[in-house]
């Protein structure tokens, strides 16, 4: 853990100061914004500690970036979210608490002052080999995702709108998606989509519907949240629609100290019948540079 502890830090640092140093450099046309968490959650009982409860430790970082540019017409926004934590409680092994990568870019042409046409890619996978644990009765763990196992690469060609900088609804009536699953040691019920045998699957023809909002709903307490949905015409029903919800909702204490409030939903057929979800509360080091000067 403490190993793990000093990587993250080391990472988070010199991403730190590679971001600071280019939002300083003067540019109008960009709009820039980086930020960088580090949460540390800890509690130790004596062994005869009568109320009781379990010695652990746990640690979580997390890292959102955006640099867009505007030139007249012209747009490229791009975005990028990355989440990781690690839990250990006394007696078991270490084990994973949040694991997630989130790449997206944008390319887009005004046609009016709230419309543009764009053409994106987003790529949406996980770092690191995920158990699901005792499953047998000896406690065998089975592994069930890694990186790659799955990952989902979606492209889009269509229409955005985008009334004001902290909100975007972009409509994409040809999303073709492709899924991967590389580690064939991944469990035979774990296939998200992709036939027995293949390692990727090719989805051509699809609609996806991506809404952002990130702003300051008062002083000092941000908002964020990435909403998409995805529908294969091959398979259109309601309950084959996918649906990806992730938001983050934080306050700042000071200038480095925040509390967070992180939630990811996920409902997928192709992975399970039921939705999936993660939250996770911190208190912890934040880390921030921005730099918004725009020209049109």
């Amino acid at each position: 853990m403490k190993k793990t502890l000093l990587v993250l830090l080391v990472v988070l640092l010199n991403a730190a100061a590679v971001l600071a140093q280019s939002v300083t450099e003067p540019d109008t046309l960009w709009r820039r914004s980086f930020a960088a968490g580090l949460n540390l959650n800890q509690s130790s009982f004596s062994d005869n500690w009568k109320a009781g409860g379990v010695s652990s430790v746990a640690i979580n970082a997390h890292v959102d970036g955006r640099a867009d540019y505007e030139k007249g017409d012209i747009s490229w926004d791009n975005a990028v979210q990355l989440q990781y934590g690690l839990l250990k409680n006394k007696g078991e092994e270490q084990r994973k608490s949040i694991d997630r990568i989130y790449l997206d870019t944008k390319y887009g042409h005004a046609i009016s002052s709230d419309w543009n046409v764009f053409a994106s890619a987003n790529f949406l996978s996980q770092f690191a080999k995920g158990y699901e644990y005792d499953v047998d009765e000896d406690g065998t763990d089975r592994l069930i995702s890694n990186f790659l196992a799955p990952g989902f690469l979606t492209f889009g060609l269509g229409a955005e709108y985008k009334p004001n900088p902290y909100f975007s609804l972009r409509l994409s009536p040809f999303a073709p998606r492709f899924t991967f699953l590389v580690d064939e040691a991944v469990g035979e019920k774990e296939r998200y989509g992709v036939p027995e045998g293949d390692k990727v699957r090719k989805e051509w023809l699809a609609a996806m519907v991506q809404a952002t909002y990130d702003r300051n709903i008062m002083e000092n307490l941000n908002f964020k949240a990435n909403y998409l949905a995805y529908a294969n015409y091959k398979e259109l029903s309601g309950k084959r629609i996918d649906h990806l919800l992730n938001a983050t909702l934080s306050a700042k204490v000071n200038r480095y100290i925040n509390v967070s409030l992180m939630g990811n939903f996920v409902y997928d057929y192709d992975q399970d019948s039921q939705v999936q979800f993660n939250q996770s509360l911190a208190l912890g080091i934040l880390y921030t540079v921005q730099g918004f000067s725009v020209s049109r």
